[in-house]
C-alpha cells in the first residue's frame, strides 16, 4: 500500500472511530490525532529514505501544530487512530500495530539513554486510555485495554485490561469486552477500604471477646481473599 493510500485510510478511520465526525469542516480543524498521523507518514517515508534531518523538521511543525509528539522513526501500523491528541508522545524505537487506539495525554516512552530497543510495542487493537504512561521495551498484547492515567512498567497478557500506578492486571482473556473506563474497579480505594475494617477489628479485639467479632474477622478474610484472586486473574 502507497503511502497516499495509507493516509486515504487513516482518513477514512476517523470517521469509524468517532460518533462526533459530522462534516469535513470538523475534520479539518479538530482533529489533530489525525492530521498528525498523516504528516508522520511522509515523514517517517523521508527517514526510511536518509532524509533524516527533513523528517525531524516536518514533525517539529507537526507537534507545534497539533500538539502531538512523534518521533519519525517509530513504526506506527494502519489504522491507528488518535483520538483528541492533546499531549501524546510517541517514542523513536516505539512500535504501534495495526488498529490501535489512543486517547489524549498517553507517552509511548523509554526507561533508558541506552542505544537499541527502548520503547513499548503495542500490539493489534490494543486501547491505551487518556493519560497512559506506557514505559520501556515492553509488549501491550493484541486487544489489551490500559486505563486511563495508568502507568505501565510490565507486560500486559493479550486480551487483558491493566489499571493503576504502577499497573496491574485485573482481567485476561477479554478481547471483545467494550473498554468501559467508569467500570474500572478502584483497587486502591478497595485495599485502604480493607485496612481500615481490619484496624476497626482489631480495635474491637481489644475492648471485648466475643462471637461477633471472628464473624467480622472471616467475613473480611473472604473481602481480601476475592481481592487478591481478581489481581491475580
Amino acid at each position: 500500500m502507497g503511502i497516499y493510500s495509507e493516509i486515504k485510510e487513516d482518513f477514512s478511520n476517523a470517521y469509524k472511530n468517532d460518533p462526533a465526525l459530522n462534516s469535513k469542516l470538523d475534520f479539518i480543524f479538530n482533529y489533530p490525532g489525525v492530521w498528525a498521523i498523516a504528516w508522520y507518514r511522509i515523514a517517517h517515508k523521508l527517514h526510511n529514505a536518509n532524509c533524516t534531518r527533513l523528517a525531524r523538521i516536518i514533525m517539529g511543525f507537526n507537534q507545534m501544530i497539533t500538539t502531538i509528539d512523534i518521533h519519525p522513526a517509530a513504526t506506527i501500523g494502519k489504522r491507528v487512530f488518535i483520538d483528541h491528541g492533546v499531549g501524546v508522545v510517541i517514542g523513536e524505537t516505539a512500535i504501534i500495530e495495526d488498529d490501535v487506539l489512543i486517547y489524549q495525554g498517553v507517552t509511548l516512552g523509554g526507561v533508558s539513554l541506552t542505544q537499541g530497543k527502548r520503547h513499548p510495542t503495542i500490539k493489534k487493537g490494543a486501547v491505551i486510555g487518556a493519560g497512559a504512561k506506557v514505559l520501556g521495551n515492553i509488549v501491550v498484547g493484541e486487544y489489551a485495554k490500559i486505563g486511563a492515567n495508568s502507568v505501565v512498567v510490565k507486560e500486559v497478557p493479550d486480551c487483558s485490561t491493566a489499571i493503576g500506578i504502577p499497573a496491574h492486571v485485573i482481567a485476561k482473556g477479554r478481547c471483545k469486552d467494550p473498554f468501559m473506563h467508569n467500570m474500572l474497579p478502584d483497587i486502591n480505594k478497595e485495599m485502604f477500604e480493607y485496612l481500615l475494617k481490619r484496624v476497626a477489628v482489631l480495635e474491637h479485639i481489644l475492648v471485648e471477646d466475643n462471637k461477633s467479632v471472628l464473624e467480622e474477622d472471616l467475613e473480611l478474610e473472604n473481602i481480601y481473599e476475592s481481592f487478591i484472586k481478581a489481581m491475580k486473574n
